[in-house]
């Protein structure tokens, strides 16, 4: 740094990273105003505004010289409110109105309000990432939600009528929350009466990270199966959490659920747009996928989605991220979710059902089913049909397993299932009838039986992986090394209502 000009250390978000910035201001002869290079959008230039307004109200003096702010890299197009801070910053320091010492060693991040008061933005998360990467001390707003992540240094600065002191003096460390903040008691499928095969179906689908569709008549308890199905899923790992607290920061969404150790659930509305689902927008930001990362997705009333919006999910599910591109380069969320969808089986829902009567016509029922075809539903492995419970069940309030039981199905198969991969090692040897089998293991009587199936029922290739994967999730949560009969017949029972 030298008189006239200094290089403040900034970032600014794209998609779901914090990207750095070099904010580099320089004092020259010439008519008084700030002039903004580096491809600044609109909300940066707008910031000029800010800045000059907040500088005069916290009792600084506006430089009569030309100033010219250059955010370099220049190649890449700036966004947000959060350069205002690091810009004010860099006036004050190139003027000589604060001291120069400290700033080499913060990142500054934050917006500022026409009194000098310095303002949170979006996406705390990411900048600290960004922050301990390039191993500076954040310093942004005050925000009653700060995480403090390991390995990080943060401050907060209320005003930047402080910095005349220097930014030590200016910089205030963030309080450590004393307690954690009350969280309502978690759902249980204790509550779920009635509906026990559905209820193992759910942990089979949690063991084997297989797609569940559930379908059933209004009220046979669709919805409350997918709200628990959070609780039976393994604790989340230190860097999933921290790639869902990065997204849901980004985009302004509360992290107290994250921080507790619960994983995201979210259910968007069937009239979600695809940028919504997906991801998208000007500026490019995550959608409900991405923001399900490490939890469960759950699509109610399947059918009513648009077409197009649903076949966009196919990518995402088989490779557990979203690329997004567009002119100004490729954008990626990583989106890694368990599908659950519902769906009635007719536009009156009542179709099967023992004892309301069907209203629709032929015509309807198959226009409406043919919703339910396609490419994304031929990647959901499990079909559950569910049944309106017994009335008398429900009045007595008998329950059956519980979130604590099926959870311990899930962490059963899923340590077996890593136990076996490791143990097979080369499963080349046991490819069966698809290369898409080759992960399954059968065992004679088995290999006899999913044939007999197969032509029975006129499987393609991918129906007969479909009940081959449920059959090893099963044999998986009971540490059966090889898929049996047992495994096999229970597996053909959540193929639902479809042929292949």
């Amino acid at each position: 740094m030298s008189g006239g000009f200094v290089a403040i250390h900034a970032a600014f978000l794209r998609g779901v990273e914090a990207l750095p910035v070099t904010v580099e201001v320089s004092l020259a002869g010439g008519i008084p105003s700030i002039h903004l290079a580096g491809q600044p959008d609109l909300s940066v230039n707008e910031g000029r505004l800010r800045v000059r307004n907040a500088l005069r109200s916290a009792g600084y003096e506006m430089p009569r010289q030309s100033i010219v702010v250059n955010l370099a890299p220049g190649d890449v197009r700036k966004s947000g409110s959060g350069l205002d801070l690091p810009m004010a910053v860099g006036i004050l320091a190139a003027s000589g109105q604060i001291p120069l010492n400290g700033l080499d060693g913060a990142l500054f991040v934050g917006e500022l309000a026409l009194d000098g008061a310095v303002s949170p933005v979006r996406g705390e998360v990411a900048y600290q990432l960004l922050a301990r990467e390039s191993d500076l001390t954040l310093v942004g707003a005050w925000s009653s939600e700060h995480v403090s992540l390991e390995g990080v240094r943060t401050g907060y600065l209320s005003s930047i009528s402080r910095l005349r002191a220097g930014v030590a003096a200016a910089v205030s460390p963030f309080p450590k929350r004393d307690e954690t903040p009350l969280r309502p008691a978690p759902l249980d499928f204790a509550d779920v009466v009635g509906q026990e095969v559905a209820k193992r179906a759910c942990a089979i689908a949690a063991a084997g990270e297989l797609g569940l569709l559930m379908v059933g008549a209004p009220g046979s308890g669709k919805t409350m199966l997918a709200r628990r199905m959070t609780t039976i899923l393994p604790p989340l790992d230190e860097e999933l959490k921290q790639e869902a607290l990065c997204i849901h920061s980004v985009v302004g969404e509360p992290i107290e659920g994250l921080l507790a150790g619960e994983r995201p659930f979210r259910s968007p509305h069937h009239s979600t747009s695809s940028a919504g689902l997906i991801g998208g927008g000007r500026p490019v930001r995550p959608g409900e996928v991405s923001l399900a990362h490490g939890g469960v997705l759950f699509l109610d009333e399947l059918a009513e989605f648009p077409t197009n919006v649903l076949q966009m999910l196919r990518q995402p599910i088989e490779e557990g991220h979203v690329r997004i591109v567009r002119a100004d380069g490729l954008y990626t969320f990583p989106c890694a979710f368990q599908l659950l969808a519902a769906s009635n089986p007719c536009p009156c829902g009542y179709l099967g059902d023992a004892e309301v009567p069907c209203t629709c016509s032929a015509t309807a029922i198959e226009r409406y089913q043919a919703r339910l075809a396609g490419p994304l539903i031929d990647r959901i492995d499990i079909v559950m049909d569910i049944a309106r419970p017994d009335p008398d069940l429900i009045l007595r309030g008998e329950e059956g397993l519980t979130s604590s039981d099926l959870a311990a199905m899930v962490e059963r198969g899923r340590a077996f299932r890593s136990w076996r991969r490791a143990r097979e090692g080369d499963v080349e040897a046991e490819r069966v009838l698809d290369p898409a089998l080759a992960d399954y293991r059968l065992d004679d009587e088995a290999s006899d039986l999913v044939l007999s199936i197969a032509r029975a029922s006129h499987l393609t290739g991918r129906g007969l992986a479909r009940l081959c994967k449920v059959a090893r999730a099963i044999a998986d949560i009971d540490e059966s090394e090889r898929i049996g009969r047992s495994h096999l017949l229970e597996a053909s029972i959540y193929r639902g209502r479809r042929a292949a």
